[in-house]
């Protein structure tokens, strides 16, 4: 490798690195919350996080499906243990034996998305997966992110009325990160993620100081079951394996969202590979106090943004990421990275999921009857999502996680009408009426 290529996967490997931190950070610091965890064990929480992300992005580019795609804490499962955090007091059961319970659970999930991996689940799985259900997992996906992004660069992840200072910031790194996507040479164009976050960052620090917050020094890194002590609860450990079987669908969408962009096949080993690996980093989750991990889809959007589809920089970003998270002192210095210069970034990333929404749906064709194939996943997904999670109190724990998540709902519907309808034989009867139309 010459020295120029060199350079140019070293400044592509700390791209990845902030994208892994930005995609990270904001986890352990609710799920600390959530679980009334001490500032110490939120500190340590961060750090594992930071050294596991990095592990599991690095094993599943070199043993698992050998894709640069982020292997990350769950969107989905992270959604799901706040949903059962927020609700623990109305059902009857504290916060410590709730997350003992969910720990027990993790593990359990986690041993039976091995056991179901290496029996060859991937290849079952990628089969329900057809363009349509891939475009409205994408779809669902950005309308999600995209909502949550724009409360960051609009100042509502700390406040509860828009900052106009912090909005402003954000619509020009915007204006910033499209342009050099869109005009930007090729090589600057290829680092529009790293060059937005660092812009940003540098503005931010100038022109919005802000009070220092108390530095924690002091980390327990391999803490058992920080959650609470393990509890056996029959209900629990049933959600938590419904979840993680729902959850593996991240593994399908992100794998069969890369295949276009290189033109590339995944074999039934590389599936089966990856999900043992996502097994794995399950039960590792449960034993120390992590949301369980799957492949990004969003990783998607950054690939997109970035051109760069090569594993290196990838393993790269995640070796710098495994060194952070050892070192207590550049933990706390990335966790100084604004939330809303971090979010408006990863908002132009993000736009990038919609176009392989559109692009899955290459060469399909829609009629008053077929529109429904698409119409009513995306748009009953997009319907849960706007809901407020307090009103789904009235709904059974046991099922609340899956029925109060749009993404998974929509996802859900589509591969149901996909697979019980034959759309083809309804789109040829729309072609028929329309000719008869025309005809007459």
């Amino acid at each position: 490798m010459n020295q120029k290529s060199s350079a140019t996967m070293s400044l592509a490997g700390l791209q990845w690195l902030f994208f892994m931190f930005a995609n990270t950070v904001v986890i352990p610091l609710t799920i600390g919350d959530a679980f009334d965890l001490s500032s110490m064990e939120v500190a340590s929480a961060l750090q594992r996080s930071f050294i596991f992300t990095g592990v599991a992005c690095v094993l599943q580019a070199v043993i698992g499906h050998r894709y640069p795609l982020m292997e990350g804490q769950s969107g989905l499962w992270w959604g799901a243990i706040l949903s059962l955090s927020a609700s623990a007091t109305s059902s009857g059961i504290s916060v410590s034996e709730l997350g003992g319970g969910l720990a027990i659970g993790i593990i359990l999930s986690g041993i039976l998305v091995m056991i179901l991996g290496a029996l060859g689940m991937g290849s079952v799985l990628k089969r329900l997966f057809t363009p349509v259900v891939m475009s409205t997992v994408l779809f669902l996906l950005a309308a999600q992110l995209i909502g949550i992004f724009t409360k960051g660069m609009l100042g509502l992840a700390t406040g509860d009325q828009i900052h106009l200072p912090t909005a402003a910031l954000s619509i020009g790194l915007i204006i910033l990160v499209v342009w050099i996507n869109v005009k930007g040479p090729g090589v600057i164009r290829n680092f529009s993620i790293l060059i937005g976050i660092v812009t940003g960052w540098i503005i931010y620090v100038l022109f919005f100081p802000e009070q220092s917050s108390e530095v924690v020094t002091s980390t327990k890194i391999f803490n058992v079951f920080p959650w609470g002590k393990p509890t056996f609860s029959l209900g629990l450990i049933i959600m938590a394996i419904l979840t993680g079987l729902v959850n593996t669908t991240n593994t399908i969408a992100s794998i069969k969202g890369f295949e276009p962009m290189v033109k590339a096949t995944t074999t039934n080993n590389q599936y089966r590979k990856s999900f043992v690996l996502t097994g794995i980093n399950s039960v590792v989750s449960g034993l120390f106090g992590m949301v369980p991990y799957a492949p990004y889809v969003s990783s998607l959007g950054f690939l997109q943004s970035t051109l760069i589809f090569d594993r290196l920089p990838m393993i790269i970003g995640a070796v710098m990421f495994i060194v952070l998270g050892l070192v207590p002192a550049l933990s706390h210095l990335f966790s100084t990275l604004p939330v809303s210069v971090g979010d408006a970034v990863l908002f132009v990333a993000y736009l990038q999921l919609f176009s392989g929404a559109l692009s899955n749906l290459d060469g399909i064709r829609f009629n008053p009857k077929t529109i429904y194939r698409i119409a009513a996943p995306v748009l009953l997904g997009i319907a849960i999502m706007n809901i407020p999670a307090d009103m789904f109190g009235s709904i059974p724990m046991l099922v609340r996680p899956l029925l109060s998540s749009g993404l998974l709902m929509g996802i859900l519907l589509s591969v149901l009408l996909e697979n019980t309808i034959n759309w083809s034989k309804l789109d040829n009867a729309g072609k028929s009426i329309v000719k008869k139309e025309k005809a007459g």
